[in-house]
């Protein structure tokens, strides 16, 4: 499918306005969340360092970061209860629009349910059809996260209507999944719907009892990938000019892993912005993914809409100033301008290196 011109023409004066130079905003490892002036520091960080994008995280652990109508009725939370009922989101909007900073919502958790709950947490208690189920017909369990079946047409329609809800209701400027949205682990899929469809398409056998089997693992993300093409015209729909961004894995382990063939995504024109998490430790683990990307696995007519995505911080790591300097310097030799990074609260112990690396 082709993406209609109209909308090309709208993502041109959306994306090609200046360079994404961006960070992710939490509320784990961050009291941004909740804290008195929380918003307006990480505005003002923007200011000082030359962001001009905020990657606001909206959805996570099983709870809005807004109030929700539709979690109120579908699980009976409203929001996230460590906020005290304070639309922080709202805050933040307020604040950053004025200053021509855009605010990305991020989805987070995705079709994640819970984390380290080894039932699916709250959401599969009240909802046990669905959870995703692996070949043993246990709750699937990834990295501490459990899952929701992303293959599910209820599961799927609540996550619509869930993204539907907040751009509906908040000025945003776009609405972000990463690798968790829309994705799966690989050993997904052995749940009642799922493997009767498998066998409705393929004269009634079984899928493999191999997850990593690779035409059962094409199959599984052909069915992630028709999601996202009908997430995007469904956000499209709310507002034409909402971007629609995806920061996942990198390529192929982000398809054997969690079923997200994004290239496929960028190819069809299904999503905006692509911000791979290139999350690497030594520069020149960093300069080897950023080739792949360029050299295999995107076309060039598509890499205007790549970011590249660089882990700042996370728990005890924080990147080093030379590590960073040789990231940019990567990017830039590749042809890219900007950059997002994980997360905001890497930026102020790194506040030397980020003075001087953007023109303000």
């Amino acid at each position: 499918m082709r993406i209609p011109v109209f909308f090309l023409m709208l993502l041109s004066a959306t994306l090609g306005a200046q360079p994404t130079r961006g960070f992710w905003l939490t509320n784990i490892d961050s009291p941004v969340y909740f804290e008195e002036g929380g918003p307006q520091r990480v505005v003002d960080a923007c200011i000082q360092y030359g962001f001009n994008t905020i990657y606001a995280v909206t959805w996570n652990g099983g709870y809005t970061l807004y109030p929700s109508a539709l979690m109120e009725r579908t699980f009976g939370r409203r929001m996230d209860p460590a906020l005290k009922g304070r639309d922080v989101l709202r805050e933040l909007i307020d604040l950053a629009k004025p200053r021509g900073i855009r605010i990305i919502a991020w989805f987070e958790f995705g079709f994640a349910s819970s984390y380290r709950e080894e039932d699916g947490g709250e959401l599969l208690r009240r909802k046990p059809s669905w959870a995703a189920r692996d070949r043993e017909g246990r709750v699937v369990s990834k990295n501490g996260f459990q899952w929701m079946n992303a293959f599910d047409p209820e599961v799927q329609q609540f996550m619509m209507d869930l993204v539907k809800e907040f751009a509906m209701q908040y000025a945003v400027d776009g609405i972000q999944g990463d690798d968790r949205l829309p994705a799966l682990p690989s050993t997904s899929g052995y749940d009642p719907f799922t493997t009767a469809r498998y066998r409705e398409e393929h004269q009634g056998v079984d899928p493999p009892a191999d997850y990593r089997d690779t035409a059962w693992v094409q199959w599984r993300a052909d069915r992630l990938s028709d999601f996202m093409r009908r997430f995007y015209f469904v956000v499209k729909a709310i507002r034409p000019g909402l971007v629609v961004s995806s920061s996942p894995s990198i390529f192929p382990w982000s398809k054997e892993e969690y079923l997200q063939d994004w290239p496929t995504w960028l190819r069809n024109g299904w999503v905006d912005e692509v911000i791979p998490q290139i999350y690497r430790y030594q520069s020149d683990r960093y300069r080897y993914e950023l080739d792949q990307i360029v050299r295999n696995q995107v076309a060039p007519a598509h890499l205007s809409r790549v970011v590249p995505g660089i882990l700042l911080k996370v728990a005890d790591h924080l990147a080093g100033e030379t590590l960073l300097g040789e990231m940019i310097s990567a990017n830039r030799l590749a042809g890219f301008e900007g950059e997002v990074f994980f997360f905001f609260e890497g930026i102020s112990p790194r506040s030397t290196f980020f003075s001087t690396l953007y023109p303000r």
